[in-house]
């Protein structure tokens, strides 16, 4: 089978709330022995199936999306089991909201959409469907690409931004998620529990477990787009506190021991990490 994913520049005014946008093809349903795996990034994401619906599966929580219907798939800290519907031709427009990009689009507490996925119509009823209506009838995939960036852009011109929280966020991805939650406390002023609330509103997880899948990022691209890279090399030891640590963390976000993993064929996770 083949596989091909093309990424997107976002409209200018929605560059500094999106982290990827993509559009994955491949020639027929990927086969049984690949993995299938998409890992936690802390990410929110919008999908589309154009060609052919589109399933995933967290924890034994199943969500099939029809051909054409918008599925928001909110913040996850285990990993997902994706697939096509049928056996066919398949193609994919994903969206990947930063942490400071998807409270300004969605306007809930992200919290309720974590480890979920849902259609879009059932959080924003008529406009959602509206807008599946105008992608299913638009003839070529980058006019359903315009379509969605459209419908982004008014989204956000709604939501004021968090500056405190905007900072904190930025600093776990500038320390690469070494940051500590004390640490951002003495940097802000502002409490603990006031920066957990913040964040379990406004990403739907802590700051600490946020900071544990950046630093798992780390490790996993570096991983994906350099077969010599060996697990607990040293420049993985100032992420970890010591091999057992490593070991525990990557059990939960990718469901299996590291050599399991190594040994293992996840080809469709690993082309969306391929630089």
């Amino acid at each position: 089978m083949q596989m091909r994913l093309q990424h997107i520049d976002p409209h200018p005014l929605l560059k500094g709330y999106i982290e990827k946008m993509w559009i994955f093809e491949s020639s027929c349903r990927v086969p049984n022995y690949d993995m299938k795996l998409i890992v936690p990034n802390g990410c929110v994401k919008l999908v589309v199936p154009y060609k052919n619906g589109l399933s995933g599966k967290y924890n034994g929580w199943f969500h099939l999306s029809k051909e054409h219907s918008i599925t928001l798939i909110g913040v996850s800290d285990i990993p997902a089991i994706v697939d096509s519907e049928n056996d066919s031709p398949a193609g994919t427009i994903g969206i990947e909201f930063n942490q400071i990009g998807s409270y300004r689009f969605f306007h809930l507490r992200q919290v309720d959409i974590k480890n979920k996925i849902h259609p879009l119509i059932d959080i924003l009823g008529t406009t959602a469907k509206r807008l599946e209506e105008q992608i299913s009838n638009a003839e070529s995939i980058r006019d359903k690409v315009f379509l969605l960036q459209q419908f982004l852009l008014k989204l956000l011109a709604i939501k004021d931004e968090d500056a405190i929280f905007d900072y904190c966020v930025r600093k776990i991805n500038l320390s690469k998620g070494k940051i500590t939650v004390k640490e951002l406390e003495n940097e802000t002023g502002y409490s603990s529990r006031w920066l957990n609330i913040k964040f379990i509103d406004r990403v739907g997880i802590s700051p600490k477990n946020l900071a544990s899948i950046i630093r798992f990022q780390q490790f996993y691209q570096s991983m994906v787009n350099n077969t010599g890279v060996l697990f607990m090399q040293r420049e993985f030891y100032d992420y970890y506190y010591d091999q057992s640590h490593f070991i525990k963390e990557f059990k939960r976000f990718t469901g299996v021991a590291p050599t399991k993993f190594m040994n293992s064929t996840n080809d469709f996770g690993k082309i969306f990490y391929k630089e």
